[in-house]
């Protein structure tokens, strides 16, 4: 224990056992480290207290450091106003009063305290103003204000030059229906979507994905999806963190390996989701009489292409009844008289043999 060579301290910790006269015991943690002061000192500083007074000599001798490490440790100590040097014995020093000495090095120590605590709010305007002031530098970023993620949303169709690609599903964080979309299909860019069966559920949404299928939107149907995603020239994506409608939590990346990841994610559902029948497809003739594939006797109808989408889709009855205008009495006709032509004994059996027909 002691100096080393050079001047170096060396800090040692008083032997087990040494109570310090009020300090910490042995079998106790110490408490002045919150002061500065480490568990040596506070021994010390209690042997100081307990004898009503002590040399660097005494104090060398009960923690067995040198004397000159001793007196080092004693100027420390006095230096923070809690012993005081005697002037009638050399190297002699005594405790001042701890309820004066304590407490006053507590309330300066409450107070530096205090005055950080009060720069909190000015150091986290300047941490949040250089947040907002760039952040296209940022490869992520978490968004959770609803308003934050839809103005996202548009900035990344407005952004797309060649290739959009998305999920839809709900919870919306604004209307379904998006008035970009035809802008960006006008501009030439590749649209493809992929809609989850609960996209279908409210009134309108099924005759606005054909249309926007009429104007270009390569659009299938898959039975659930697991996220909300939008991703623009397979660059930079948005996709949420939470379904729950009472939560708006996304995040918006241009990490190249989550982008990736992300887009895997959209092929591996886009490659299994059913085709939604448009009127550009019927434009083209599907119902007009073009030939049916080899070995079948016609074509499926434009009406028998869409129920055949929405039950291999999953939605329910009286969703597909309300969203082609008709009664839940003759869609359940017109289904069954369907899967009797394809010889079908449940929906997941009418889907393959539609499939095997060409029908979806």
């Amino acid at each position: 224990m002691g100096a080393l060579p050079g001047g170096a301290r060396v800090v040692l910790e008083a032997p087990r056992g040494v109570t310090a006269g009020g300090a910490a015991a042995a079998d106790e943690e110490p408490i002045f480290d919150l002061l500065g002061i480490d568990h040596l000192g506070e021994s010390i500083y209690g042997f100081v207290l307990r004898e009503g007074g002590a040399g660097a000599r005494s104090v060398a001798t009960q923690f067995g450091i040198t004397e000159e490490f001793a007196t080092t440790r004693l100027e420390e100590l006095r230096g923070m106003g809690l012993i005081a040097r005697l002037s009638g014995e050399r190297g002699a020093y005594s405790a001042i009063d701890p309820r004066f000495a304590l407490r006053a090095l507590t309330d300066r120590h409450s107070d530096g305290i205090a005055r950080i605590r009060a720069r909190v709010p000015a150091l986290a305007e300047h941490f949040d103003r250089a947040r907002t002031a760039a952040p296209d530098h940022r490869e992520t970023q978490v968004l959770s204000n609803p308003d934050d993620v839809a103005a996202w949303y548009a900035r990344l169709q407005h952004q797309a030059a060649h290739e959009f690609m998305a999920f839809d599903r709900p919870p919306y964080v604004s209307a379904a229906a998006n008035p970009l979309e035809t802008v960006v299909l006008d501009r030439g860019v590749t649209w493809r979507a992929i809609y989850a069966a609960a996209s279908f559920e409210t009134e309108g949404s099924w005759e606005e994905a054909q249309m926007l299928a009429a104007r270009g939107e390569q659009a299938r149907v898959a039975p659930d999806l697991p996220v909300k995603l939008a991703i623009a020239d397979r660059s930079i994506a948005l996709v949420s963190l939470t379904l729950d409608p009472t939560r708006r939590e996304a995040v918006v990346t241009e990490s190249p390996s989550l982008v990736k990841a992300l887009c895997d994610l959209f092929e591996f559902y886009w490659a299994s989701a059913i085709p939604v029948p448009s009127d550009r497809a019927d434009a083209a003739g599907l119902d007009a009489g073009i030939a049916a594939p080899e070995g079948q006797n016609r074509a499926a109808t434009r009406e028998e292409r869409v129920l055949l989408t929405l039950i291999a889709a999953g939605l329910k009855d009286d969703v597909i009844a309300r969203q082609l205008g008709m009664s839940s009495r003759t869609l359940r006709r017109r289904s069954q008289d369907l899967m009797s032509e394809l010889g079908a004994a449940n929906r997941f059996q009418a889907g393959v043999q539609a499939a095997k027909r060409g029908w979806v």
